[in-house]
């Protein structure tokens, strides 16, 4: 299936279906422009309803807009998850595949979901660091870590924070004396939290601290990160990042 995607001068986009079939369409799916460009494609698919009556459609997002926003966080706030997934709905592809979501809320709201593994890479990262202890930065992202540490067969030491006066406070939970770590979680947004956590594990010892993230934002760059963490290693499902502090792997 080939399309082509157009973009006005006032921001609106619009798509064109350049041979019919099966509707296979891959975006970052990281901003409303990419949510509208998903929707303008199955609309021109749809349009030819007799030619593609027995073809299918999927929509893979590789980094899912609106993720961390999975509950109405304040009174007379929007749910912003909500809404996207209303929006994704509307659009009635066969089925959304999602890569790494925060948390499955999101499959919950999105019709259809599948949730792509973030494992591969993860097991990659592991292999080229020499099989590191694993450590799951919070309560939320633990399962998802023991479940990668399993198929691994590797150490897994848990980790939790809280906030005490606005202030981060994390506790280690596990000797890490003269071990090389590699933290793991979804995303990173400017990624300060990560900047404590390896600051507590090298105080308790740690010799080399690295971090995977499958969604690697960092909107604030990478200057206090580099000065506690060793190196990231993260998908470029939200964008492509180039320093030498970071390795990617490409999935868009």
């Amino acid at each position: 299936m080939n399309y082509e995607i157009s973009k006005y001068k006032d921001g609106q986009v619009t798509a064109k279906i350049l041979e019919n079939g099966d509707l296979n369409v891959t975006l970052r799916g990281n901003s409303y422009e990419d949510l509208f460009s998903a929707a303008t494609i199955k609309e021109a698919w749809d349009a030819n309803v007799i030619d593609n009556k027995n073809n299918s459609s999927i929509l893979t997002l590789c980094c899912l807009i609106g993720q961390r926003s999975d509950r109405r966080f304040n009174l007379n706030e929007s749910f912003d998850l909500k809404v996207i997934a209303k929006f994704i709905n509307n659009m009635k592809y066969d089925q959304v595949h999602v890569l790494h979501p925060h948390s499955d809320i999101s499959l919950a709201l999105i019709e259809n979901s599948f949730k792509i593994s973030h494992f591969s890479y993860v097991e990659r990262t592991y292999k080229t660091l020499g099989k590191p202890v694993l450590i799951s930065p919070d309560a939320g992202a633990y399962k998802s870590t023991h479940e990668i540490a399993e198929k691994l067969n590797a150490d897994l030491i848990p980790s939790n924070k809280v906030r005490i006066n606005g202030a981060p406070v994390i506790s280690v939970q596990g000797d890490v004396n003269n071990k090389e770590c590699l933290i793991v979680d979804d995303l990173a947004d400017g990624g300060r939290t990560f900047k404590f956590l390896a600051d507590a594990l090298r105080k308790q010892g740690a010799r080399k601290v690295f971090l995977y993230v499958t969604h690697g934002q960092f909107n604030h760059g990478f200057k206090e990160l580099k000065e506690s963490i060793d190196h990231i290693y993260c998908t470029n499902s939200y964008k492509v990042i180039e320093d030498d502090f970071v390795t990617q792997y490409k999935v868009f």
